[in-house]
């Protein structure tokens, strides 16, 4: 049944996530309706009844021409024109969940009536969720001020077909829906990630035998961090009921500072799980229409600068630096996991013999490398952008999530290896995963099964990482 939807905090990232990712549709509920209805009829008396008012992309000219005036059937006729110019990026295309999520995120500026469109445009929108295939956004050359190029490749076919009026092409293409559809996705995703990293981060102190006290409830109050003390927690509960005795010192300092870097990661989540369901509620149509209150006898058309989030970007930002830092946490365990001196281990771990798993160290290095290169920061671009007329700012949202992305795929294959290095460490000591552990143990060595013979064992480090990001996605297009 498809999700009813009603004011815009019915846009929240649990709807997300069963639209963008899991295909639900969705219907444009009765109170809806009424406030798009009332929005509409208000706006169109608004024009009728102010002859010398001026309205952006209405009463006006589009971007550079913003200074042409349009009136009588001019203005008609300037409104029914699709946007066709704007749906110019070309590029690899962005997932079918992202092209759902924009979609979906396009509805916050219709739903309470602040587009000023008809209920029947919006509820055309709303019906490209129904499940047909949607057409390919590109997510290559995406600089431009603002988001029309993501949206228009999206809904031209429907304004070709839909009878436009005034206001409805600039209604369907402006906003920030692509900021809100791109962090939404990421932190879905990076939530996954997480969880995922924290039990094989988890596995890999067990075989270890890392000393418990460095997770000790204890630090939750020294370290007065809440996203530290969830990690500190988590970190105990995976490795309750494992090894004892451990081992007789420190470990590592890789081991000891786990739940200070997990910290971080699930304080980057959590701030983009906020940052995204607040960008999926937000009104960021350029110009919005606002109905009578009361402060304000008449309704107001003002224009604004919405469509830019400038929240998004540095939380994708975010992600990919915390992300980072785990890939790299990953190949330093790995480091001493495979050295005796430190972990010790066998030495037949590391030994030069037929088993010889080492060498995995060197492709750690080499995603580590790859995820810090991809965790760039996005700035503003500047003189250099070739912005014209008054389209002077892009947003580098697209870049951003491309990013992160990467350092996702970078991160899976992290904790594949290190997941692949803890099991061949407990395998050759004979000993089980704590029991919170035990079925990603089982997963670990369905794909990359313990080495006891030499073996090309590229393939199943491969297949494991493949079915780390099947965990992540599932069957998710």
């Amino acid at each position: 049944m498809p999700l009813e939807l009603n004011r815009r905090t019915d846009l929240t990232l649990a709807t997300y996530r069963r639209v963008a990712w899991e295909g639900a549709a969705v219907r444009l509920g009765p109170v809806a309706q009424a406030a798009m209805a009332n929005a509409r009829a208000a706006f169109i008396a608004l024009l009728d009844t102010d002859p010398d008012i001026t309205i952006y992309g209405v009463t006006s000219g589009y971007g550079q021409h913003a200074n042409k005036r349009f009136t009588g059937e001019a203005r008609r006729q300037h409104a029914q024109r699709p946007p066709r110019s704007t749906a110019v990026a070309f590029g690899p295309p962005a997932p079918e969940r992202v092209a759902r999520g924009i979609i979906l995120a396009r509805l916050a500026n219709f739903i309470e009536g602040h587009a000023a469109v008809t209920p029947a445009l919006a509820d055309q929108v709303a019906g490209l969720l129904d499940g047909a295939p949607l057409p390919q956004v590109s997510i290559s050359g995406q600089g431009g001020a603002g988001e029309i190029l993501w949206m228009a490749p999206l809904i031209i076919d429907l304004a070709e077909k839909f009878p436009l009026g005034e206001k409805d092409a600039l209604s369907l293409i402006n906003g920030s829906p692509a900021a809100s559809a791109l962090i939404a996705d990421a932190a879905i995703a990076m939530r996954r990630r997480l969880d995922l990293a924290e039990r094989v981060f988890a596995l890999s102190a067990e075989a270890i035998k890392a000393p418990l006290e460095a997770y000790d409830a204890a630090f939750e109050d020294l370290w007065g961090d809440p996203f530290e003390a969830q990690a500190l927690q988590r970190l105990r509960e995976l490795l309750a009921g494992g090894t004892t005795p451990r081992r007789p010192y420190q470990a590592p300092v890789s081991y000891r500072i786990l739940p200070r870097v997990l910290g971080q990661m699930r304080r980057a989540v959590v701030q983009a799980e906020e940052i995204a369901q607040g960008s999926l509620q937000s009104v960021t149509d350029n110009p919005v229409f606002l109905m009578p209150d009361a402060a304000h006898a008449k309704p107001r058309v003002y224009s604004n600068g919405g469509y830019h989030n400038a929240r998004a970007y540095p939380a994708l930002d975010n992600l990919a630096a915390a992300a980072t830092d785990l890939c790299i946490l990953a190949e330093r365990q790995n480091t001493k996991l495979l050295d005796g001196r430190y972990s010790l281990l066998p030495d037949q771990l590391q030994a030069a013999d037929e088993a010889y798993i080492g060498i995995v160290g060197f492709v750690q290095v080499g995603y580590a490398e790859q995820a810090k290169r991809a965790a760039q920061r996005t700035f503003l671009p500047g003189s250099e952008a070739g912005g014209f007329g008054q389209n002077d700012v892009a947003p580098l949202t697209g870049l951003a999530w491309k990013a992160q992305e990467e350092v996702g795929v970078c991160l899976e294959a992290a904790l594949a290896m290190l997941g692949a290095v803890a099991s061949q460490a407990l395998h050759m000591t004979e000993r089980a995963a704590p029991p919170a552990l035990a079925s990603t143990l089982t997963t670990i060595r369905a794909a990359f099964p313990p080495m006891t013979a030499a073996r090309v064992f590229g393939p199943d480090l491969k297949a494991l990482a493949d079915t780390f990001r099947a965990e992540i996605y599932g069957n998710v297009p």
